[in-house]
């Protein structure tokens, strides 16, 4: 049927030049339903996992270092606590599970295509390395098997402390998924700041200076990377700026800068002064690594909640596609 506009909304035209007299649908979802469905897991046991593993990764990368470079106080402080993290991390993923038994068994194969499993095989063989170099480190005893884990440890350190951003991107979560680029990235930037701010609390004023170093480093690189990552989303960003993890990561964002601030200050203090600004330094960049994480999560759930965030992102993709106004 042809005839004159309506004015009720926008409508395409034939090859024959007549005018369809039905508007163009303004298709969203079905009763308003989410399209996808929303992550199952709970944030305190995932998000606590994705926090926990950034941690424990980027730590025995700094505890190598301090290693190195004859920083003991500092390096066996960081042994111990990226052990603790990643103890921790695997009972919040196994709790999250369900049942004990589920982790092993996503051992029976090696997926190279599947985040999962590629990430429970790291796991696997990270937690040995971390252990072993945390014994031997604060017994002193084997200095060699020691040296030899705290380089394993350090060499699977970046992976599990990125990987659960790469897990996360795979789902079809559009605040996560759209995000995939910079969500690593993000992981890496919150894991450093995390390991940094651990840092500080365990190692005296005089075994520090990489700690500051890489809290200046972390705070710079996650507001660059945050900000990149927002751009991209386009309207996807705003369960990014509201409701709980607009709130979370507004402080992931307030903590990280007063901790980075707080390190580089404390080392002009005199020493006295010093050590109790570094630890509250640590701490709060302890805070906002979990906030960035827990923020993390919590968008990714907004996101995967409201149709509007699936359906609008990919019309845009198709209307780029198709080269149309």
């Amino acid at each position: 049927m042809t005839g004159p506009a309506d004015g009720r909304g926008r409508r395409g035209k034939r090859r024959g030049g007549e005018q369809l007299m039905v508007p163009r649908a303004e298709f969203e979802s079905y009763y308003g339903r989410p399209v996808v469905k929303a992550p199952s897991w709970a944030a305190r046991d995932i998000a606590g996992y994705f926090f926990l593993g950034g941690l424990a990764g980027a730590g025995s990368v700094l505890a190598a270092g301090a290693h190195l470079t004859g920083r003991t106080t500092l390096a066996t402080g960081m042994k111990a606590s990226s052990l603790v993290a990643v103890s921790l991390s695997a009972a919040a993923l196994v709790n999250d599970l369900g049942r004990p038994s589920r982790f092993p068994n996503m051992l029976r194969v090696l997926k190279p295509t599947s985040p999962m499993s590629v990430g429970s095989w790291v796991l696997a063989a990270y937690g040995p390395a971390a252990g072993v170099a945390a014994l031997t480190a604060v017994t002193g005893r084997l200095p060699r098997t020691g040296t030899a884990a705290t380089a394993g440890a350090a060499l699977l350190g970046p992976v599990v402390a990125t990987y659960t951003a790469v897990l996360a991107a795979d789902t079809a979560v559009p605040a996560w998924h759209g995000a995939h680029r910079e969500l690593p990235y993000l992981f890496a930037a919150s894991a450093t700041a995390a390991a940094a701010g651990m840092a500080l609390v365990v190692a005296p004023a005089g075994e520090s200076a990489p700690a500051r170093s890489a809290a200046l480093f972390a705070a710079a690189a996650e507001q660059l990377v945050s900000d990149r990552m927002e751009r991209r989303l386009g309207m996807v960003a705003e369960t990014l700026r509201e409701g709980r993890a607009g709130t979370l990561l507004r402080a992931a964002r307030l903590l990280t800068a007063m901790g980075a601030a707080g390190a580089v200050c404390g080392a002009l203090l005199p020493r006295r002064t010093a050590r109790p600004v570094a630890a509250a330094s640590g701490v709060a960049l302890l805070a906002g690594s979990a906030c960035t994480r827990f923020g993390v999560f919590a968008a990714g759930v907004a996101s995967a909640e409201d149709p509007r965030y699936t359906v609008a992102p990919q019309r845009e993709a198709l209307r780029v596609r198709q080269g149309s106004p």
